[in-house]
């Protein structure tokens, strides 16, 4: 596992709520994601579609991104999704192999 830190926004199936959270363990915490063992806002919402992630090389930057990202518009986090991900498609499926 790399060190550092990966800032992730996970979806429902419909696209309407965007979770973002930061991790040292993409993976793992995915996988909590999609079980339900998460907190009561992921699980509540059903937040179970990794739409976006991005790995930083410090755990201090991974914070920092993630709090800009929660203070954009919806649409500027959309913007950012459709620039990695402009299908939607679960990175989970397709892109945790190169994590």
């Amino acid at each position: 596992m790399k060190k550092g830190g990966y800032v992730y926004i996970m979806t429902n199936a419909g696209h309407t709520v965007l979770y973002t959270g930061v991790t040292s363990n993409i993976e793992l915490r995915v996988a909590q994601h999609k079980t339900g063992g998460t907190e009561a806002f992921s699980s509540k919402y059903h937040t179970k579609k990794l739409v976006y992630f991005e790995f930083l090389d410090s755990m201090h930057d991974a914070i920092a991104l993630e709090k800009s990202i929660k203070g954009k518009t919806r649409s500027k986090k959309i913007a950012m999704i459709f620039e990695m991900n402009p299908r939607w498609h679960d990175l989970a499926d397709t892109c945790m192999d190169n994590v």
